[in-house]
């Protein structure tokens, strides 16, 4: 069995309404990565790092200052291009961007719908394609042996918990809202079956004066 580390990239510029304004760290993000590579190091058990090539996840990478550990890219560990699905479903049904935390909520299943259904376009990857390429980057890290922390983003690990567990996609939308920005998931490969031992973990974020740092966007 190998076991795999996936985290989500810190707190982004999360009042951005553009990929390009979106993807990079917030101050608090960079604080975030800092604390968990502090907890990280104090419990070993990782030899090399993975990111996806966006801003934010190098970012995040770098922030964590695992010394010693080699790291590399691997851009199927990006995320979707949520402002571009959010674009074709404002132009399809004239729903807006989100303003704000109840309103992201609700907008996030209908842009994943949206999505599943093969509504995005010829122009966009689609859903089965991306499913496809988190699935290659986990299998690709796992042939390299344990001791890997990968870092991704929210729909990535989302997805790669639905695979793992079998959920249907409301259910996978509900996960995609509840990932903490740095938040520790553990996979496990058992041959080529998929098994989700830890979701959602911030050791580094539970002491009562990190509360506040807790963040989803």
């Amino acid at each position: 069995m190998t076991t795999l580390t996936l985290i989500r990239h810190g707190q982004a510029n999360s009042g951005a309404t553009t990929e390009a304004d979106y993807d990079r760290l917030s101050p608090l993000g960079r604080q975030q990565a800092h604390w968990l590579g502090e907890h990280l190091r104090a419990t070993g058990g990782f030899d090399r790092i993975v990111s996806g090539t966006l801003r934010r996840q190098r970012e995040t990478a770098a922030g964590l200052n695992l010394a010693g550990r080699p790291h590399s890219e691997d851009s199927r560990l990006n995320e979707l291009d949520y402002f571009a699905l959010s674009q074709v479903l404002h132009d399809r049904d004239g729903i807006p961007f989100p303003k704000g935390p109840a309103e992201f909520a609700a907008h996030v299943p209908q842009v994943l719908q949206l999505w599943r259904e093969g509504h995005a376009g010829p122009d966009h990857e689609t859903y089965d394609a991306f499913r496809t390429r988190v699935f290659g980057a986990l299998t690709a890290a796992a042939q390299d042996g344990p001791g890997a922390v990968l870092v991704t983003s929210t729909g990535v690990i989302a997805t790669l918990c639905a695979l793992a567990l079998g959920l249907e996609a409301e259910i996978k939308a509900r996960m995609f809202l509840r990932i903490m920005n740095t938040s520790v998931h553990r996979f496990v490969f058992d041959g080529e079956v998929l098994h989700l031992a830890q979701f959602g973990a911030t050791p580094h974020l539970d002491l009562p004066e990190r509360h506040s740092a807790r963040t989803y966007f």
